[in-house]
């Protein structure tokens, strides 16, 4: 959270985090969700790495599955869910 209230003092185009979600509370989490929509609907582009696929399939207009540094498959969120052997094997869904 410290971090990307340092970066928003900057007013970056750009964001680039990296599993944000990782080892937080599901509380915590949740508000960090809710804080990287808002820098999103401020007009902030984000490109961000996240296990947490229900986050980013929420946020994201375009989505890569990455596996062992391989693109395996990419897409909209409605596109990669459609595949169902893609999302019982990469998406733990």
């Amino acid at each position: 959270m410290l971090a990307i209230g340092r970066a928003m003092m900057s007013q970056p185009k750009i964001f680039l985090i990296d599993e944000p979600s990782t080892g937080l509370a599901p509380m915590v989490k949740e508000d960090l969700f809710a804080r990287v929509k808002e820098i999103y609907k401020q007009g902030s582009t984000i490109l961000m790495a996240e296990q947490d696929v229900s986050f980013a399939f929420d946020l994201a207009n375009r989505n890569y599955v990455i596996s062992e540094g391989h693109l395996v498959s990419e897409g909209t969120a409605k596109e990669l869910l459609a595949d169902e052997s893609l999302r019982t094997t990469y998406l733990g869904m």
